[in-house]
């Protein structure tokens, strides 16, 4: 859990004191309707259990969950506890929940994948912009005239990262030498793009979010459904 720690308000109401006066008795103030009775928490374990559903419930909420089936809830939690059979299996379970995250993610994050996907619509009419089976869009800066790498070929190359908006997250040149990496270890826009080059070559790759770290983000400085612009130099090439 995210919350280490969790304060239970309980308010209390007095009932109020009607003075009055022998000329004429004071109104009684009015009471508010309530709507729905508190729970009565009689000892710990009802205090420990309405405190997992607050904070399991807060958890899911920060995390864009806004609602869930409550008495299927209740249910799965019962045959838990009891060693009853699911009717849901470990990986289906999972699979379950990670599709609900998802489709959350998706509806969180519904207007950055709109822009990417318009840019990218806009960007293949540009005049030298070549766009891929794949989805990867690719502009050749400088061409090379040395071997292509394969997918397990050992590389050196210099690079710079960005956000479709400009802002930079990584740069081999301002760390003033080149990256060493295999060609297959890379997000599936490096891979395919590295193997689009000869040594020598500068492109500029405009990498879809599919392509590059998907629904996650990597690190702070690349959010969730990031497509990205990476400007790639293929130094070297160690071929396998």
């Amino acid at each position: 859990m995210n919350k280490s720690t969790l304060t239970l308000a309980v308010c209390l109401f007095a009932a109020p004191v009607l003075a009055q006066t022998k000329k004429a008795p004071v109104k009684k103030a009015a009471v508010p309707a309530t709507t729905a009775s508190a729970p009565v928490l009689k000892n710990g374990l009802d205090s420990a259990s309405y405190a997992f559903g607050i904070m399991m419930g807060s958890n899911l909420k920060s995390a864009g969950i806004t609602s869930l089936n409550y008495s299927l809830l209740n249910k799965a939690l019962a045959e838990a506890f009891n060693n009853d059979k699911a009717i849901l299996s470990n990986d289906q379970a999972q699979a379950a929940i990670s599709n609900l995250f998802q489709e959350s993610s998706k509806k969180q994050n519904a207007a950055a994948i709109a822009a990417g996907k318009a840019f990218f619509e806009k960007n293949k009419l540009v005049a030298g912009v070549v766009t891929t089976a794949s989805g990867l869009q690719y502009q050749v800066i400088t061409p090379g005239n040395g071997p292509k790498p394969g997918p397990s070929s050992s590389v050196k190359v210099h690079y710079k990262g960005t956000l479709l908006d400009g802002t930079q997250f990584d740069s081999s040149y301002d760390r003033g030498e080149p990256t060493p990496l295999t060609v297959g270890n890379v997000i599936p826009g490096w891979t395919e793009g590295l193997q689009l080059m000869q040594t020598g070559a500068k492109y500029k790759f405009f990498v879809p979010y599919a392509l590059a770290y998907g629904e996650r983000a990597a690190g702070p400085q690349i959010p969730a459904y990031s497509d990205l612009i990476f400007e790639i130099e293929l130094i070297s090439v160690d071929a396998k």
